[in-house]
This record gives C-alpha cells, structure tokens and sequence, in this order.
C-alpha cells in the first residue's frame, strides 16, 4: 500500500462544493439558516463546521467509473483491459498533451525486447517474455508496422565475457532461446560488427509504439480527453476521486489509476498517496546512422548490471533506418529533451531529493562517461566504434532524444523493477520504464485488474 500523505475528506477550503457537483434535492430539516462553509458528504448527510442543520439526500454525477491519468501506452493498454476484462465499465483517459504516446512511448528505439536483461522471476522479466510475444500478435491482428528480428549482444572485451556467459543463463531461466556466437558467426549476421564473442536472441523485434498505442485507444473504447493536463486531485474514501484540469474541466471517477509516467509522483501526491520515490529524469541522445546499410538489424552492447540502462545500441527501425544509442545524461526538466531545456521548480525538487545525491556519489564516474559522451561527438562516436569499427563522426546525424522516468527511492537506491502500489480508490504505476512497452499488455491487465478489484470495494 502507498502511504497516504494526509487525510482522505479533505475540508472545505481545498474542497468547494462544486468541485463534486453532486444532484438531488436539498431536505433541509428546520428552519434555521446557516452561513457555515460545507465541509463533506458522508453517507448523505451535509456535516458543517459548525453544527449541523439538516440530512441531505443528494447523489454525486459520476463521468466514468475509472478514470486514468495518462495517455501513454501504459494508461491506454490498462483502459483496453479493463474494457475487456469488465465490459460496461465507463473509462476515461486524461492526456495532457494533443495526442497519445507524446513522450516514453514516442521517443523509445521502437524495439519489442526479449527479456533476457531481467532477473528471473521479477515484473520485467515475466511480463516482457509475455508481453514481446503479445505485442507481435496485436500488431499482426490489427496490422500494426513491425518485424521479429532478433538481435545480437556482443562483448568486444574480455572483461565482458564472463556477463556475457551470465546472460545467457539468464536467458535459458526465462525461457528465451539463445544461441552463443564466436568472431566469424558475428560477421554472418552483421558484416560491420566486430567483437569477441556474442549471443543471438532470436525473439527480439521491432515495432511502431505509437500505432499500438492508438490502437489501443480506439479498441478501448474509452473517452480519451486529450489537452487535459491534471491540475489538482480530490479523492475521498467515501466518494471517489475528482480531477481538475488546468482549463477548467472537471472529472469525476470511483476510481483513479495513475499511468502519469514522467510525473507519475507528483499525481500520487496530488491524489493524497506519498509514494516513498521519486521520478529522476534521466536524457537518451541517439543518433540516426548516414549510413544504414551498415547495420541489418539489432546490435547491442553487454550491459553493466549495476545500471538499468542497456548501453548505446544499432537498432535498425521499420522505416528501414538506424538509430545509435541511447547515453543516459540527467535531464534538467521532466521533459528535458535538450540540455537547453530547463524548468527550475522541477530542477530543485530533484537536487532536493536525497536519492539524487547519493547516486551521484555513488555512481560519479559512470556518469562522467556519459556526460562526455553526450557533449562530444567525437566521444560518442568512439563508444560506438567498439560494436562498429568502421562508423566516422560523419555518418552520425543527430535525432530527437528521449526521457526516461527512472523511479530512485530516498537511500539513492534505482528501482529495478515496475513498481505498481495502491492507496484508497487508487492505483498508482509508479516505475515503467523499458521494456513497459514491450510488457504494456500484461502490465494493463495488472493494473486493470487492481482497478477493478478497487471499484468492487466501493
């Protein structure tokens, strides 16, 4: 359960009363009048600070029964299961921007992972097995761009060998055929690529996220209000949950599932739930290869398990071109695309965070590595020379970076693993960065169903 941050009947002067815009008819018994401020409704009686004068009889309008916040495809693979899991269920998404998928989603490699990265038996590893071989199903049946093309993991040093090997064990635990590759095997499936030794994963493809998540949006049949940036949460344990939006809407739900990604947090606080992390951005640069047919598929580093981030990689996208990277640099806003880019309110409540400080201390010369790498090309270039010796800083185009919403608790601890909690009439998905694409339709069913259970409590 998430801790909840303060009382769920908030008073009066955070709660005016056509905030839940109840109906009915006003039986007010006695004739005394009273300039007391509304404070609440429970069980159908007006209580006021004062005394109260009178039982009310009076129901509240509700827009929907669950009512997500977030448009990405997280919010909208939950609003698609809970539909089909509960038909008749009434959802609406709110998504802040004009249309869906605007950030994690639209700014990922575009690559359906196999799960051969995550701890046997975890979130990650469970629902991105399962949810690689969905999502290749879905876009088949709705005739969503994409390809299974497998991918290699290649050690270029003999430092890596040994997590090369580990990684293969890990792949056979999570039921994810491998196959080990020497020097002249590498070349057979990409002629550029160099390296000591390599492991082909065979289950690993590519896709258009965003079309998945657009489809799941009209397959859902949820309302999906975008523009509607939440600007302030009332939820109470006796009614439900009301959003107000910063043009003015109001919105009214029994339930509310918090899919906010990027500002996941700060909706958790909103809803009155202290959610015990915090998002710390972090920036993944790319750029795009001049060159493509250097590369034929997917070519990725041996990744360092201290880090949740996988290292710069090829991908060769379904547009036919190749994306190089991503680094991993703090971003100076939630939605810090560019290191021009720089909100001071967000920028404090970050260095404000003692987990902040602590991976810094801890992990200080990694992200030096990363910080050179994100301000030298030359560097950049040379990281990616290790998998592709032939690359030149002029066959590196720059292209659209993208944020990940990294969950760090209090200790400086990076969450590894989705992290979903629940707090009264609430779910909240509190770490879903990749492979949340790739498991989007497992992890909507979980938290669907956490959705459902809730709204049968109430």
């Amino acid at each position: 359960m998430v801790a909840r941050a303060h009382a769920a009947e908030p008073q009066t002067d955070t709660a005016p009363r056509h905030f839940w815009g109840t109906t009915g008819i006003e039986n007010v018994i006695g004739a005394m009048q009273t300039a007391s401020v509304f404070e609440g409704i429970v069980s159908g009686a007006v209580h006021y600070r004062m005394r109260e004068v009178g039982c009310v009889s009076r129901q509240v309008v509700y827009d929907c029964d669950v009512l997500v916040v977030g448009g990405g495809i997280v919010g909208l693979s939950t609003a698609y299961a809970i539909t089909r899991a509960a038909p008749g269920t009434r959802v609406t998404v709110l998504e802040k921007e004009a249309g869906p998928a605007r950030h994690q989603t639209g700014r990922n490699s575009g690559v359906i992972h196999s799960g051969i990265y995550y701890r046997p038996g975890s979130l990650k590893a469970r629902y991105a097995v399962k949810g690689a071989a969905e999502m290749v199903k879905f876009c088949a049946e709705y005739g969503i761009a994409h390809a299974v093309t497998g991918k290699l993991i290649v050690a270029t040093e003999r430092s890596e060998l040994p997590r090369l090997h580990a990684l293969v064990q890990r792949g056979r635990e999570n039921g994810i055929p491998v196959r080990e590759l020497g020097p002249a095997q590498i070349t057979e499936y990409e002629p550029e690529v160099r390296g000591l030794a390599a492991i082909h994963v065979g289950t690993t493809g590519i896709c258009d996220f965003v079309g998945v998540a657009r489809q799941l949006a009209a397959a859902s049949g949820a309302e999906i209000r975008y523009g509607a940036e939440v600007e302030r949460i009332d939820r109470r344990a006796s009614l439900g949950v009301a959003v107000r939006t910063r043009r003015g809407d109001v919105v009214r739900g029994r339930v509310l599932v918090n899919c906010a990604g990027l500002r996941c947090d700060e909706v958790a606080r909103m809803t009155g739930d202290e959610p015990g992390m915090r998002i710390v951005p972090f920036r993944g640069e790319y750029y795009e290869l001049a060159r493509p047919e250097m590369v034929r598929g997917l070519v990725y580093p041996v990744p360092d398990p201290a880090f949740p981030f996988l290292g710069v990689h090829l991908t060769r996208g379904i547009d036919g071109g190749v994306h190089i990277g991503p680094n991993a640099v703090p971003a100076l806003a939630r939605e810090g695309y560019g290191w021009g880019t720089v909100r001071v309110r967000e920028l404090g409540a970050t260095l404000a965070w003692p987990g902040s400080w602590r991976i810094a201390r801890r992990h200080w010369r990694y992200g030096a590595g990363e910080l050179r790498r994100s301000v030298s090309k030359r560097a950049f270039t040379g990281a990616v020379r290790r998998l592709l010796p032939g690359v030149s800083e002029a066959d590196l185009v720059p292209a659209a970076a993208g944020v990940r919403a990294q969950a760090v608790l209090r200790d400086g601890t990076l969450v590894d693993d989705f992290l979903i909690r629940e707090g009264a009439r609430a779910v909240h998905v509190l770490n879903a960065p990749s492979p949340a694409a790739t498991a989007s339709l497992p992890i909507g069913r979980e938290v669907g169903r956490r959705a459902l259970q809730a709204l049968r409590q109430v």
